[in-house]
């Protein structure tokens, strides 16, 4: 009867597991600060996209007045709050159209019926990011 040693086993993990382990936690993440209902409320950003995944609206205005930042549409405690997993929609005003500061999710909902701004999905651009009012 053969005798089966672990040893080789052991030394090939010991080489084989850090590798995606460590390229996991080697990124880290970010916080920063979005709008919502027109409080600006924090975000711990994680160091991954979630590509075609989203759920709750989330807007990136590309062409906006200095200091805009993203808009949830929602956030904890209100209806429909998934999280963070985040759908995103990119914003720009329109060529013809004076740039404003858009904090919520009605603001940009407004400017898009106004013409002042165009909205675009970009599923490749979702992400999971929890919000922290």
């Amino acid at each position: 009867m053969k005798k089966f040693s672990l040893v080789p086993v052991f030394i090939l993990a010991a080489f084989a597991l850090p590798l995606p382990i460590g390229s996991v936690f080697a990124a880290t993440p970010g916080f920063g600060n979005l709008y919502y209902n027109g409080m600006i409320v924090g975000t711990v950003i994680p160091p991954a996209a979630f590509p075609n995944t989203g759920i709750d609206n989330f807007y990136k205005v590309t062409n906006g007045v200095t200091g805009q930042l993203g808009i949830a549409s929602v956030a904890p405690g209100a209806d429909g709050y998934h999280g963070g997993h985040w759908k995103v929609f990119t914003v720009t005003f329109n060529p013809e159209a004076t740039p404003i500061l858009l904090t919520s999710q009605a603001a940009v909902l407004a400017a898009q019926s106004a013409s002042t701004v165009t909205l675009t999905r970009n599923a490749s651009e979702d992400f999971l990011c929890p919000v922290q009012p």
